[in-house]
């Protein structure tokens, strides 16, 4: 029998998460259909309520659903409590548990892709929404030693940092407050990339071999990542390879098979580039 699993967003034309559960059923032999559905916030509670009704078993929520994602589990992971939003739920009759699977996405694609030693990188997040909470606590239990945050609105950013400090050493202000500093990891959690924007980071800020990180990612190099060539960073990566660790601690929890995320990134920048999205030799399922 095949389950079905979905992804909600509003909008979700752009979405990649489809492409990456299928070869990630592929790759597995796992037995899923998964689809996407646009869903505004004010239809999430009927549209979750229909998925359930007709059987689905997994949901994957992105923005701007999380926090109402949040609100509808029954039960969530302390990841997912400290985020203060889900972006996984896992539908097991009556039972809706919640997860947030974002900062440990970004965690492995630093450290077991990228090969990065977090507890050397000296880190600063740029932006205070819901993408810098989720991947604060993550870091931070990966190692990395300090953390700054800077935002336009500087009190969002001091009131961010503020409810972290429990886990470690971390600060929040405007962009005045890391003139003079340097960092060896920068992480673009804002969207001005979508908008060709960059943040308006000071020069001088890389210290050498560091490396520029956003968590958005498109056809082609986002403005951040181009930003962050000009500055000299060492390496200079868009969130795809996030975006399909997340997918694959999501399939994770909901069948219990862990699968290969190198090839899966791999297809997709291929595909990005003009070629075919597959496997040209699809492992068999153990």
């Amino acid at each position: 029998m095949v389950d079905h699993y979905a992804v909600f967003g509003h909008p979700i034309g752009h979405t990649k998460s489809p492409e990456i559960h299928r070869l990630f059923a592929e790759q597995t032999g796992e037995p899923i259909c998964y689809t996407a559905q646009d869903v505004p916030p004010d239809c999430f509670s009927v549209a979750l309520s229909c998925f359930r009704a007709g059987g689905g078993k997994g949901l994957n929520c992105t923005v701007p659903l999380k926090e109402l994602a949040f609100r509808h589990a029954d039960e969530v992971s302390e990841r997912a409590k400290l985020a203060g939003a889900v972006n996984t739920l896992l539908l097991e009759g009556d039972r809706i548990f919640g997860d947030n699977t974002d900062g440990i996405g970004l965690v492995r694609d630093l450290r077991d892709r990228l090969g990065l030693d977090l507890s050397r990188c000296e880190t600063l997040i740029v932006g205070a929404g819901g993408a810098a909470r989720g991947i604060i606590a993550p870091l931070f239990e990966a190692g990395v030693p300090t953390i700054a945050i800077v935002n336009r609105t500087a009190s969002k950013a001091v009131h961010l940092a503020e409810s972290f400090s429990h886990l470690g050493r971390i600060f929040g202000g405007g962009f005045d407050l890391v003139e003079g500093r340097r960092f060896d990891l920068l992480i673009n959690a804002t969207s001005l990339s979508l908008e060709g924007k960059v943040p308006p980071l000071p020069e001088g800020i890389l210290r050498e071999g560091a490396v520029c990180y956003d968590l958005m990612y498109g056809d082609g190099p986002t403005p951040f990542v181009l930003w962050g060539k000009r500055q000299g960073a060492r390496l200079n990566v868009d969130g795809l390879g996030m975006l399909v660790e997340q997918a694959a601690e999501a399939f994770f929890l909901w069948r219990g098979v862990r699968p290969e995320t190198g090839p899966v990134i791999e297809a997709l920048r291929r595909a990005r580039s003009g070629g075919c999205m597959s496997f040209s030799n699809p492992p068999e399922k153990p």
